[in-house]
């Protein structure tokens, strides 16, 4: 046999067969994504809180300036009047284009609150000037400035406040349309509007309320123990800086329905109680449960900032001793007020 035939016969017991693909595609299974969908559902939810702690802290120190800027300017004011300024301004008996005194609040024109009268110190002088003053702040002549948004009246941690507040009356009836503030200033413990008085000199034991002439040197309990003004926010009810109107209502959201309304005044003012009205009394302190649309309230977790007679601005918690809370209300009833408030 050749050897060319040997080498044939060989190799015919040798099979060759063509290699097989490989069936992996390359990608994920479905076990796989879902493991990845879930890894990356837990880090998002761990994070979370953080990004929104975090926003929350740059919106309250945000708040915390404007409260400051407030500060400023109630000691401009007071530097240059020798008082601090009202919670608003009336003329005592009306007459004339300030109308009649509201039968049951005694409130007349011009109405022009807080806010407005520190525009000046607010770098807001030109805005102050486009103002009518020898009118009431409602009048048709004052209708467009008036509803001027301003950064430093409201609080970027507050929901509700593109829009202006609609001033409506007991009955409903749109009285005016104002521009919003988160910001409101303290009348102290009693709640002077409640009484059919043309001064509230003798009731109100805080330092800014209607027509009040406050100085420095009758806040005998100190102005760094002593509250000047605080948020609300309009979750709760709605709040200005630019005035009062006459006859006005001020009511809370639907969803605190059950706090009731109250009058004209707590467009602007607020109070702590406990009154001599109240039975059995009540002190509310800030984010209280009571949910008053005479009250501090704000959407911060756990309490409100409040700017002290000093400038200094602080965060008082919703579990702060209510006595305390009252104490700081109030700016001549001589309690001692610990410093870790």
């Amino acid at each position: 046999m050749s050897r060319y035939c040997a080498y044939r016969r060989y190799h015919k017991r040798f099979v060759f067969f063509p290699r097989r693909k490989s069936s992996a595609s390359g990608g994920f299974t479905l076990v796989e994504l879902l493991v990845v969908i879930t890894i990356i559902g837990i880090l998002i939810a761990l994070l979370l809180p953080a990004v929104q702690a975090a926003r929350e802290s740059a919106r309250r120190a945000q708040c915390i300036n404007n409260l400051r800027q407030i500060g400023l300017a109630f000691h401009h004011y007071h530097d240059a009047l020798e008082v601090f300024p009202p919670s608003y301004v009336i003329q005592p008996g009306g007459g004339g284009l300030n109308g009649s005194p509201h039968s049951s609040t005694r409130d007349a024109g011009p109405g022009w609150a807080w806010g407005a009268l520190l525009l000046p110190y607010l770098e807001q002088e030109p805005l102050y000037q486009s103002f009518d003053l020898s009118r009431p702040c409602w009048d048709a002549a004052n209708a467009r400035p008036v509803r001027t948004p301003l950064a430093v009246f409201l609080c970027p941690s507050a929901t509700g406040t593109d829009e202006p507040v609609e001033v409506l009356s007991e009955g409903g009836q749109p009285l005016a349309t104002f521009s919003r503030s988160c910001y409101v200033v303290n009348a102290g413990r009693e709640e002077p509007w409640i009484y059919s008085v043309d001064d509230w000199g003798g009731i109100a034991d805080g330092p800014i309320y209607r027509n009040s002439r406050t100085r420095a040197s009758t806040v005998t309990d100190g102005l760094s123990h002593t509250v000047f003004a605080g948020e609300h926010h309009p979750a709760l009810s709605d709040k200005t800086w630019v005035g009062v109107v006459p006859g006005a209502a001020v009511c809370p959201k639907p969803e605190f329905a059950f706090s009731g309304c109250d009058r004209a005044a707590t467009l602007v003012n607020v109070h702590s109680g406990p009154c001599h009205h109240d039975d059995p009394p009540a002190i509310h302190a800030p984010n209280s449960p009571m949910c008053a649309v005479c009250q501090m309230y704000a959407e911060h977790p756990g309490g409100c900032n409040v700017l002290l007679g000093d400038g200094s601005v602080h965060f008082i918690s919703e579990t702060i001793n209510h006595l305390t809370w009252a104490a700081m209300s109030s700016m001549n009833k001589g309690e001692i007020v610990e410093e870790s408030f």
